[in-house]
């Protein structure tokens, strides 16, 4: 949130945010369950794509939280490919800290 408000360049808010957003999303899930690394990590990629590509159709408009400034940042308002590029990389990278973790 704080990448999304406050931070306005070309690299951060685009792409770091939206790779953090996954390993974020990624940690929170596999706090609370207990589950198969990869399809957590699988299932954190597809439901990150699935809110990008309801940004294409306008879901915050759709669900009337056009003016709720909270509801565009965390939803987000704009589709981009790049930023399904991004999960996936950030998703790239949490198999490759649990397989360091797990191997260790």
């Amino acid at each position: 949130v704080c990448i999304a408000k406050f931070v306005h360049d070309t690299f951060i808010r685009p792409f770091v945010g939206d790779l953090l957003v996954v390993i974020l999303i990624y940690t929170f899930v596999r706090t609370f369950l207990v589950a198969d690394v990869f399809k957590i990590a699988v299932g954190v990629f597809l439901f990150s794509c699935a809110v990008e590509f309801a940004q294409y159709f306008k879901i915050v408009d759709v669900l009337g939280l056009g003016d709720n400034e909270m509801a565009r940042i965390i939803i987000g308002t704009t589709f981009s490919w790049g930023d399904i590029i991004a999960y996936g990389i950030g998703i790239l990278i949490v198999l490759f800290v649990e397989k360091l973790i797990l191997k260790n």
